[in-house]
């Protein structure tokens, strides 16, 4: 009986966990969306003119009058919102205004070309961060503050500068690298390195910190005395433990990422969301820009989610609470 009602609890302590999850994500979706809906509105210009091509379409009263009726555009603002969020939630994005087709299917075929940068970038800052983390805790005092000054550089390099710089040299000085995207590996080398650079020196310090503090921690002590070589100690144990804070970040890196696609898909002539977006934004063509902001939205909450069940699996303590 008791056993009964302690899995009972423990069913219902899950079904809260999972109710709560899922209402943060829809408070997540319901406040992404309305923040860009009422942001786009408050660029400057007619929304039926870029329906017809922008002001330069020269379009005449009619067809701005026409259009304004069919897109509901002379209703209130607050009526043209509602109308907005009861389409995002029957999973309809609308139509493109600019290019005329279904915003869906156009959101998703740029979607592979910003993920694909985003997991390459996160992947080798983590490598990069690692390496870092462990040289300056391992290597002596020079290399600890070798190690240091490059985390807190590349931490504040700017994307475009460092975007700007590795075209001049790899590819304008050096000749090795293609300075805009090719669709092949090669041209994946720069863009992910941009991105990965700065993200690399934050987590960094944010992982040398914590693996300094498990490395004098009881069970990494406790496991020396046992006969742990120093190379165990750090490997096994106190990096595991080191990793936990870089691991819940990156979900917050993941969405950074995202957005400094943005300026690196432009540099490097790279198609994407990024450029998609911009795209879209110069041309006040409101459901493309909703309709990636609404793609990305669910794309950093599943990586979240990810992120949290990476920590649960890395510390046992996070599975037991």
């Amino acid at each position: 009986m008791a056993e009964s009602v302690v899995r009972r609890r423990a069913a219902l302590r899950v079904l809260g966990r999972l109710a709560g999850r899922l209402g943060g994500a829809l408070f997540v979706l319901w406040a992404v969306a309305s923040i860009t809906f009422f942001a786009v509105r408050l660029i400057p210009g007619d929304p039926a003119q870029a329906v017809l091509g922008g002001p330069g379409s020269q379009a005449s009263p009619e067809a701005l009058a026409a259009v304004t009726a069919e897109y509901g555009f002379d209703q209130p603002v607050i009526v043209q919102y509602f109308a907005q969020l009861g389409r995002l939630a029957t999973g309809d994005l609308g139509r493109s205004y600019a290019l005329n087709m279904d915003v869906g299917p156009l959101v998703l075929s740029q979607l592979g070309g910003t993920l694909v940068l985003a997991v390459l970038s996160l992947a080798l800052a983590w490598l990069l961060a690692l390496a870092l983390a462990t040289w300056s805790t391992r290597g002596g005092l020079v290399a600890a503050r070798v190690a240091t000054s490059l985390e807190i550089v590349a931490a504040a390099l700017p994307h475009f500068w460092l975007a700007t710089s590795l075209i001049v040299v790899l590819s304008i000085w050096l000749g090795l690298l293609p300075p805009i995207s090719t669709g092949g590996v090669a041209g994946l080398v720069l863009p992910v390195l941009t991105l990965a650079i700065p993200l690399a020196g934050f987590l960094g310090q944010i992982m040398r910190e914590s693996l300094l503090t498990a490395l004098e921690s009881p069970f990494v002590l406790s496991a020396r005395a046992r006969g742990e070589s120093e190379r165990g100690a750090l490997w096994i144990h106190a990096l595991r433990h080191a990793s936990l804070p870089a691991i819940s970040l990156s979900g917050w890196a993941f969405g950074s990422l995202i957005s400094g696609a943005v300026v690196v898909e432009t540099i490097f002539a790279r198609p994407g969301l990024g450029r998609t977006l911009l795209g879209a934004v110069t041309l006040r063509d409101v459901p493309v820009v909703i309709g990636v902001v609404m793609i990305v939205a669910v794309a950093y909450i599943l990586m979240t989610l990810l992120t949290d069940a990476a920590s649960r699996l890395v510390d046992p303590r996070l599975r037991l609470s």
